[in-house]
């Protein structure tokens, strides 16, 4: 996820309906109680039903969006979040409207300083669910407050309230973006901390030279991929490669040389096991290790040969030194069972490995198994 600029990704929305939609049950359990204070519905039967089914046609809406619309798959998000964004613009509105209704009523004390009290609180609990997103925050506190506050403008009652409401209202705003700023502040943090994790993570898999993955890194996949090959029935293949007479190149050019001809030789590997299933790694020193699924012996031959024959040409220009030297592997397959020990495949391409140093080097040598693993 990267943060671009504060906009609305997938997260945000997520938090915004996680935030806002547990409201909508009490927005439900204060219509009933500012409706039923001194009997107010009685005196406003016609306004009372339309503002309590209004509220509760809104809450069923904005719950079961909340639980249903992301299950139903062809839905565009974007139309998803439009209608978030209405039903939540829609809550405001329709309470800002009971809001002004209540406050221009003759009389009725009690059940206007309950609607008063209950839309501060609703207010604040709203800039406080919605400050992912300021725009709608600050717009939210507008259309629930600015109604009542134009209305008795209108008919010149309570002008104390309209201009605490109004003050009020910049209060909210000012709120909001604060609230805001640390909502992204504390979502940067996340991220980064996230990302910080991941690079940790792949440094530690990662042989810092060459690129290519670790040792400890290679046995934890090397006993996974025994595992989903054993109980998928796949061949599993490992070669061992190891450049041969690597110390004199350390000894005669420097340790420098010796790591820019291991970074070389890193990337003929890479760019020959180039399938997402292979793994190749630096096992130690001038030692490499491949593993690789599905693949059948003359494929595996091919693709060793193919190492051996580009290392084979490779010369490294180390300032006026020319470098160039060979390379043996080993390779040994099979198809793996429960019972067996994944050591013993390793084993066999180890002693491969063997046979090809003591052969003359610059070779390729399959161990040859009627056994299996």
């Amino acid at each position: 996820m990267a943060l671009k600029g504060h906009q609305l990704n997938r997260r945000v929305i997520d938090d915004l309906k996680n935030r806002s939609t547990i409201g909508m049950y009490f927005y439900v359990i204060i219509t009933l109680a500012v409706l039923a204070t001194d009997g107010f519905y009685k005196n406003h039967v016609v306004f009372s039903a339309f503002f309590l089914t209004a509220m509760l046609f809104i809450a069923v809406f904005r719950i079961s969006h909340y639980y249903l619309f992301d299950k139903i798959k062809n839905i565009p998000p974007v139309v998803n979040n439009g209608i978030f964004f209405a039903s939540v613009y829609a809550t405001s509105i329709t309470w800002g409207a009971g809001f002004a209704y209540f406050m221009i009523q003759p009389g009725e004390i009690s059940s206007k300083i309950i609607m008063l009290a209950s839309t501060v609180g609703l207010n604040s609990g709203g800039v406080s669910a919605f400050s992912p997103s300021l725009h709608t925050s600050a717009l939210y506190t507008v259309l629930m407050l600015a109604p009542g506050a134009a209305v008795m403008y209108y008919y010149g009652i309570h002008l104390t309230l309209v201009f605490m409401i109004f003050l009020f209202i910049l209060y909210m705003v000012m709120i909001a973006q604060r609230a805001n700023r640390e909502y992204w502040d504390a979502l940067e943090n996340e991220y980064l901390l996230k990302q910080k994790t991941a690079e940790i993570e792949k440094i530690s898999r990662i042989d810092v030279l060459t690129g290519l993955y670790n040792r400890r890194y290679f046995d934890e996949i090397f006993n996974i991929q025994w595992k989903v090959a054993a109980r998928n029935k796949d061949r599993l293949t490992v070669i061992i490669a190891d450049i041969d007479n690597f110390k004199p190149i350390n000894d005669t050019y420097g340790h420098l040389a010796g790591d820019a001809y291991l970074e070389k030789i890193a990337e003929i590997f890479t760019g020959i096991f180039q399938r997402e299933t292979d793994f190749v790694a630096r096992y130690g020193g001038e030692e490499f290790v491949i593993l690789l699924s599905n693949t059948e012996k003359n494929a595996a031959l091919s693709l060793a040969e193919k190492v051996r024959q580009e290392i084979e040409k490779l010369q490294l220009h180390f300032y006026s030194n020319r470098i160039q030297s060979t390379i043996s592997l080993g390779i040994s397959a099979c198809v793996p069972e429960m019972e067996n020990k994944k050591e013993n495949l390793f084993e066999k391409a180890d002693k491969a490995l063997y046979q090809a140093k003591n052969s003359g080097r610059n070779r390729v040598v399959f161990y040859e198994d009627a056994k299996g693993c």
